[in-house]
């Protein structure tokens, strides 16, 4: 195992950040924690099981500079939902940037799968580009992970009331396998990239848990939540006049879809992968 120093986690209190704070602090690291809101209930979580908090803003340069002072190790994601395609860019490359002037040894960025294969959907396509010029900082080292779909989605806005209502609703053909990872396996999937750094530096991740389509995940997510819930497809010109990008993502999914091959990421890894059935008996009761 690579010998770690103080590993910055961005994002602390959200999905990502939080899964791999939460397992790099179980596997005994030290962990700074960077929240906007380090008074807030979760980050005070973190402070409990071990964490150092630290204010930082991915648009504020200065807090940053302040957050990477002496880190060995960055674990670096950001949001395109909050931040938008542009802004989200412009943090990633910024952020790395700065991690690199700072003198980190080991960074992590979490991508999107299949950020590589030239999909044309907007919020991955700024993904790969962030991805380019952590490769070109020339890092001591480096990884970058690339999660699939989010099961913890399905407990969002855009999911959640209809499975509250028996309709597992989504614009995408019944037929299509949609490769989907709960966020605690990015959280260990981030434990193993800093923990075995030698091995994967200069590796690209992508990583997935489970792969349904639509009627399979309503069976399932059913049995969860102990109740009846049917695949009802949604008119993508719906998906589409909220969100152009998301609605790309959608056609994408139908048309071509993630590739990871699970069984042997896995075994590669040593990490087994939560299936939809083992992560819905626990969240979606």
């Amino acid at each position: 195992m690579t010998k770690t120093g103080t590993i910055l986690v961005t994002g602390a209190t959200g999905h990502q950040g939080g899964a791999v704070a939460r397992a790099l602090l179980a596997g005994g690291h030290k962990v700074r924690a960077m929240t906007r809101k380090p008074d807030g209930e979760a980050a005070r979580a973190l402070a409990a099981k071990g964490a150092e908090l630290v204010r930082g803003d991915l648009d504020d340069a200065a807090s940053l500079d302040k957050a990477l002072a002496g880190a060995w190790g960055v674990f670096a994601v950001q949001n395109t939902w909050e931040a938008g395609v542009e802004g989200e860019e412009q943090q990633g490359k910024r952020f790395a940037e700065l991690a690199r002037r700072a003198g980190v040894d080991h960074y992590v960025y979490t991508s999107v799968a299949s950020a590589h294969r030239r999909t044309g959907i907007p919020h991955f396509e700024n993904k790969w580009r962030i991805e380019q010029t952590v490769r070109a900082l020339s890092f001591p080292s480096y990884a970058i992970l690339r999660p699939v779909f989010f099961m913890e989605n399905l407990q969002g806005p855009f999911f959640k009331p209809g499975l509250d209502q028996g309709k597992l609703a989504v614009a995408l053909r019944a037929d299509t396998p949609l490769q989907m990872i709960a966020v605690e396996d990015i959280g260990a999937y981030g434990r193993f990239v800093f923990e075995e750094a030698e091995r994967f530096n200069g590796r690209e991740l992508d990583i997935a848990g489970d792969e349904l389509t639509m009627p399979e995940a309503a069976r399932v997510l059913g049995d969860a939540m102990k109740k009846k819930l049917e695949f009802a497809p949604a008119p993508i010109e719906e998906v589409r006049k909220g969100s152009a990008d998301y609605a790309l993502m959608l056609e994408w999914f139908d048309r071509v879809g993630y590739d990871v091959h699970i069984r042997s990421r896995s075994r590669e890894c040593g990490i087994p992968p939560t299936r939809l059935a083992s992560w819905a008996s626990y969240l979606l009761r």
